[in-house]
């Protein structure tokens, strides 16, 4: 049986933080949680926009400054997200940057594995014990099909200063989402009321590839009838893996189609390279040094 969002849960009581959710497939993940009954924290670095996407969302609906760009203002949005919010039901790491120049975050990292996936890497440790006391809350990171393409961890140049490639970095830091979700559920599974899942929306009509090249953007244009999904239905992996009873931790859901590239949401693989144990564990220590937030096994608070 196809999955639809008729078959999304109510949500009453919950309270759900959505990064990026202002626009695109963030947006379309807000409306329906909170159109569903939850309490949705819309995450996002322009607030002005964020309170327009607000207006737009029938339901419980607040927006939080967060610039994944800066762990300054992760460690701030963090802060003010526990002095108001007991707990938290879901933690959905929404918001990313694709194929940008070359340039950096406030701290130094090169800007997609800074923002796609070291920004959320602190978030959720800094929030994670308001989801732990929780029965079935969940992290859920968004990642890309670009986990596959041009892709590895590169410990020896994280930060791309030697060479630069837009879509070798893209793919690093959607290589990274899969590696942080299952080296998560690992340390979450001793705890048994939190899990970490992944998701990806195949290939969406979204602002995301705003910063492809100009030829690239033409054929996007071209193809998109045939070949892209709008963000309402690119949201519903992410819909399925926060929501759906039956989701498992570890677990990764992407479109049915051909490809992956468009459909309805279904359990997928991950590429071969994103179940490397040691790389995950690896990745997950050096990112501990880079953000100065731990995980400290066998305690549930994170530290910064």
């Amino acid at each position: 049986m196809k999955w639809t969002e008729q078959q999304i849960p109510r949500q009453d009581g919950r309270v759900a933080v959505i990064t990026g959710a202002n626009t695109g497939l963030g947006f379309e993940t807000a409306r329906r949680l909170a159109e569903r009954g939850a309490s949705v924290v819309l995450a996002v670095r322009d607030t002005e926009k964020g309170e327009l996407a607000a207006a737009r969302i029938n339901g419980d609906v607040s927006v939080w400054e967060l610039d994944l760009t800066s762990l300054e203002s992760v460690r701030a949005a963090a802060a003010g997200l526990r002095a108001t919010h007991p707990r938290i039901d879901l933690l959905i790491n929404n918001a990313g940057v694709m194929y940008t120049p070359k340039q950096t975050t406030r701290d130094g990292f090169e800007m997609q594995f800074g923002t796609n996936h070291l920004g959320h890497f602190a978030l959720t440790g800094l929030l994670l014990d308001l989801l732990l006391p929780v029965p079935g809350s969940r992290v859920v990171t968004v990642s890309s099909t670009g986990h596959r393409i041009n892709a590895a961890i590169h410990f020896d140049d994280l930060q791309w200063e030697r060479s630069y490639s837009r879509s070798g970095a893209y793919g690093q830091s959607k290589l990274a989402n899969l590696m942080f979700t299952y080296e998560l559920q690992r340390r979450l599974a001793a705890h048994g009321t939190t899990v970490a899942v992944a998701a990806h929306p195949g290939i969406s009509n979204t602002e995301l590839a705003r910063n492809t090249l100009p030829v690239a953007r033409r054929v996007i244009t071209w193809l998109a009838p045939v070949m892209t999904q709008p963000a309402t239905a690119g949201a519903l992996p992410t819909l399925r893996a926060a929501t759906d009873p039956s989701v498992l931790g570890g677990q990764y859901y992407g479109p049915d189609g051909l490809a992956e590239r468009r459909g309805h949401p279904r359990l997928v693989a991950s590429s071969s390279d994103s179940y490397d144990l040691t790389v995950q564990q690896r990745l997950w220590a050096v990112s501990e040094d880079l953000t100065g937030v731990r995980f400290p096994v066998g305690q549930v608070v994170a530290t910064a």
